[in-house]
């Protein structure tokens, strides 16, 4: 059971980590921000990453997400990958990607598996093997060990203790693994956006050797509008979509939850849905929402699918259950009432296309 302290309520849906219910974050957050922030430095110091990016006056500026660090002399950037050496910025270089890839027989249990080609009718001919699910084919799964956030719930998160491993993959290498079987790659993480340049080079040798080999992402959205757009156009181009992570709407829930705005987020997913017309099968543009008990409730729920209406309705939307882990391992497991009211507060905000993945992790009604 958990203890709001601010409003004295105690539910099963107030994290103990956090301390505070979402209502008493939506309402007084500018009081309780110094535990917030106090909370996630404590995450990260665990793992020697800096608690804040850095913003030295004579730092070497990283202009590949958000943060836009400046990064001082034998340092990192927020994400731990950046860093400066002898005045250049290095890490995260076309070259070299801090990475583990495994294959993934397809259909797989990707966020976009009920549209995309790989498992769903969509694409065929043109980017895809079979008019339906590609049986006997398989993705190349890319998970970078970095991120440009500091989510408290992260699914992921043993990739922390590989942040700053010296074993490096090479583009050449990466792309190397595509292999006839291979129809599409999917870069997730941690996040994407720290590594983008060996990702967008990876893809570029990749293509050269195979098609239909769809690109695809899976990512927070936070990254500077240049890369953003080489994202858009390898995934245009070869079938593949982008997956944003809508991780809440209200500001002061994402910076509780994750340590950063979500503006930059917002502003990209809008952004790229200006591009869904250039190739409106299959999907581009995909959203999901991860269900954090609690936190990610029917108010942020309805911004958010009110927001991804408002663009275009047939935007795909999943919804996902939560497992507890990492800092947020006392709340409770998504329920099954919680997830199914979801799906019925977005579809009467006008979306088309609503699911409900990884509906195997969904626990009982609370």
């Amino acid at each position: 059971m958990g203890f709001c302290r601010a409003c004295n309520r105690e539910s099963i849906l107030i994290s103990n980590r956090i301390g505070y219910c979402v209502d008493c974050i939506r309402e007084r957050f500018d009081r309780l921000s110094p535990e917030i922030r106090l909370l996630h430095r404590k995450t990260r110091e665990e793992f020697n990453l800096p608690h804040k990016p850095p913003n030295e006056h004579n730092g070497i500026r990283c202009n590949q997400c958000i943060h836009n660090c400046r990064i001082p002399e034998n340092q990192t950037g927020f994400c731990g990958t950046r860093y400066v050496k002898r005045d250049t910025i290095m890490g995260g270089r076309p070259h070299e990607g801090n990475l583990s890839y495994y294959y993934d027989p397809l259909p797989t249990n990707c966020v976009a598996s009920f549209i995309c080609p790989g498992g769903a009718e969509t694409g065929y001919p043109e980017f895809s093997k079979s008019k339906g699910p590609e049986f006997g084919y398989k993705n190349l799964a890319v998970f970078y060990h970095s991120c440009s956030f500091n989510c408290l719930y992260c699914q992921n998160y043993h990739f922390k203790h590989m942040t700053f491993s010296s074993e490096r993959i090479s583009s050449k290498e990466l792309a190397g693994a595509v292999d006839d079987r291979t129809t599409c790659i999917c870069y997730f993480g941690g996040d994407p956006t720290p590594h983008i340049l060996h990702a967008i080079k990876s893809s570029s040798l990749a293509l050269k050797k195979a098609r239909p080999l769809r690109i695809c992402w899976e990512t927070n959205g936070a990254m500077a509008i240049p890369y953003l757009n080489r994202i858009a156009e390898l995934s245009l181009k070869s079938g593949g979509c982008i997956k944003f992570d809508l991780k809440a709407w209200d500001e002061k829930v994402h910076l509780t939850l994750c340590g950063v705005s979500n503006k930059r987020t917002l502003e990209n997913f809008s952004y790229l849905s200006n591009l869904i017309k250039k190739r409106p099968d299959p999907p581009f543009l995909i959203a999901s929402i991860l269900l954090v008990p609690g936190y990610i409730d029917e108010k942020e729920v309805k911004a958010i699918a009110s927001f991804i209406s408002g663009l275009n309705r047939d935007i795909p939307l999943s919804l996902l259950g939560f497992h507890p882990t990492f800092f947020l391992d006392d709340l409770p497991r998504t329920s099954r009432r919680h997830a199914l009211e979801a799906r019925e507060i977005a579809l009467s905000e006008g979306l088309r296309s609503v699911h409900i993945g990884n509906y195997h992790l969904l626990g009982d009604e609370y």
